[in-house]
C-alpha cells in the first residue's frame, strides 16, 4: 500500500513505472529514505509527498490496538532504560501510527524527521542519530550504554557503524538479514552458548519475533511475571 503511493509520487515526476520503482529503490538505498532523495536531486516539498503518501494511507483500516506488543514495552524496568521511538516519519504520521497501535503513552517522546526543514537528516545518518542522542538528554547518554532495535538492515547497521552497545535487527519476513553486510551477529541464546566473541565489540542480534527481546535484552525488563495486556501491573 505504501509502497504504491511511493512509486505514484514517482510517476509524478514524469517517470514510467520501471523508472519510478529502480529511483525509488536506489534513493531507499542511497538515503535510507526515498523522500530525502526526492528533495536533494528534485526540489520535491518533503510535506507534499507527506500528504499524498504516508498521510493518505487508511491507517485506521489496517492498524489495531497491539496488546502484545504494549505488554512487551510496559514490561521494561523504566529505572533501567528511558524509551523512545526513533523514526524517519514525519511527527504527525508517527503519532497516528503510535496511537492506532495503542503504545503511544509507553513512550517518552518520539524523534522524528523534520519534513518542514527543507533539507533534514534520517536514520540510517550519523547526524540523525547523533541529535537523537542529544534530544533525550544533556550531556547525551554513552553509546556503550545504547540499545536499538529496527526493521531495517541499513539503520542497524548505520547504529553499529556509530558504537551502538546493543543493536537488534527485527527481521519478520526473513529477508533483512543479508542486508547487514559484513556486521558480526548472534542470535538469541548464542551468548549463553558462548558464540558471541569479543564482548567488548558492538555486533548486532537478529530476532523474528520481538518477544525474542526478552531473551536478548534481560537486563533491561522487569523481573517477575509480564504484565498485564493493558500494560497495568
Amino acid at each position: 500500500m505504501m509502497k504504491g503511493k511511493i512509486r505514484a509520487y514517482f510517476r509524478r515526476l514524469g517517470l514510467s513505472d520501471d523508472e519510478a520503482k529502480d529511483l525509488h529503490s536506489h534513493y531507499y538505498r542511497e538515503y535510507g529514505l526515498a523522500i530525502r532523495g526526492l528533495v536533494r536531486h528534485h526540489a520535491v516539498d518533503a510535506l507534499d509527498y507527506d500528504k499524498h503518501c504516508d498521510a493518505a494511507l487508511p491507517l485506521d483500516e489496517v492498524l489495531k490496538d497491539d496488546p502484545k506488543l504494549r505488554r512487551l514495552l510496559a514490561d521494561i524496568d523504566r529505572d533501567k532504560c528511558h524509551v523512545w521511538a526513533l523514526t524517519n516519519a514525519y511527527k504527525i504520521h508517527a503519532t497516528r501510527v503510535l496511537n492506532l497501535l495503542g503504545i503511544a503513552d509507553q513512550l517518552e517522546g518520539v524523534i522524528s524527521c523534520d519534513y518542514g526543514a527543507g533539507e533534514f537528516s534520517c536514520k540510517p545518518e550519523a547526524a540523525f542519530f547523533n541529535d537523537a542522542l542529544r534530544h533525550v538528554s544533556t550531556p547525551p547518554p554513552p553509546v556503550s550504554s545504547l540499545y536499538f532495535v529496527d526493521d531495517s538492515a541499513l539503520n542497524v547497521r548505520g547504529a553499529n557503524g556509530l558504537g551502538w552497545r546493543h543493536c537488534v535487527l527485527f527481521d519478520e519476513g526473513g529477508s533483512e538479514e543479508d542486508r547487514l553486510g559484513s556486521v558480526e551477529t548472534t542470535t538469541a541464546g548464542e551468548e549463553d552458548e558462548g558464540k558471541a566473541g569479543d564482548a567488548e565489540k558492538p555486533r548486532v542480534s537478529v530476532v523474528h519475533d520481538l518477544e525474542e527481546l526478552r531473551t536478548i535484552w534481560p537486563e533491561v525488563f522487569k523481573a517477575g511475571p509480564a504484565s498485564g495486556t493493558d500494560g497495568s501491573p
